[in-house]
């Protein structure tokens, strides 16, 4: 049987950090709100524990992204499948990313694809042309580094 995974992601702002992957990868925000007020209502978390944004209580320390896609539990908001969460950390990023994703937007593609991330604040860090291949390497907002190919 497969194991179940999501990739999580330290971030300073895990709330702008989800709604930065959410555009860059057209991904879903997850919405946790029924589950913060049902448990809200049962005294089982206290509102220091809460943010709003869009709108809704979320969690102050954690957001999450996901495939659109994928199934989710209705009751929480939890993906069940392809999904990123960032949590909040006190330390800022000081070295190069041990891990980093990829974006394919297809044959053509990346060159459009690398100003629309610009677009939505990331920044190019380095093109690199290989006989392997040629791809951006660029930064999210909180300089995490990842691929356009």
């Amino acid at each position: 049987m497969a194991v179940h995974w999501k990739l999580v992601i330290d971030a300073a702002d895990p709330h702008g950090q989800a709604a930065f992957w959410a555009a860059a990868l057209a991904y879903e925000t997850e919405d946790h709100s029924a589950l913060i007020e049902r448990l809200l209502g049962a005294g089982a978390v206290t509102q220091d524990l809460l943010t709003e944004t869009g709108g809704r209580r979320a969690w102050r320390e954690l957001a999450a992204v996901r495939h659109p896609e994928d199934p989710y539990e209705e009751e929480s908001g939890m993906g069940l499948g392809r999904r990123i969460l960032f949590q909040l950390v006190p330390e800022s990023k000081t070295v190069k990313n041990r891990l980093h994703m990829d974006l394919h937007p297809g044959p053509g593609r990346m060159e459009a694809e690398v100003a629309r991330l610009e677009g939505l604040g990331a920044t190019v860090l380095r093109h690199i042309k290989e006989p392997s291949g040629e791809w951006v390497t660029m930064a999210d907002p909180e300089g995490n580094e990842f691929d356009v190919q």
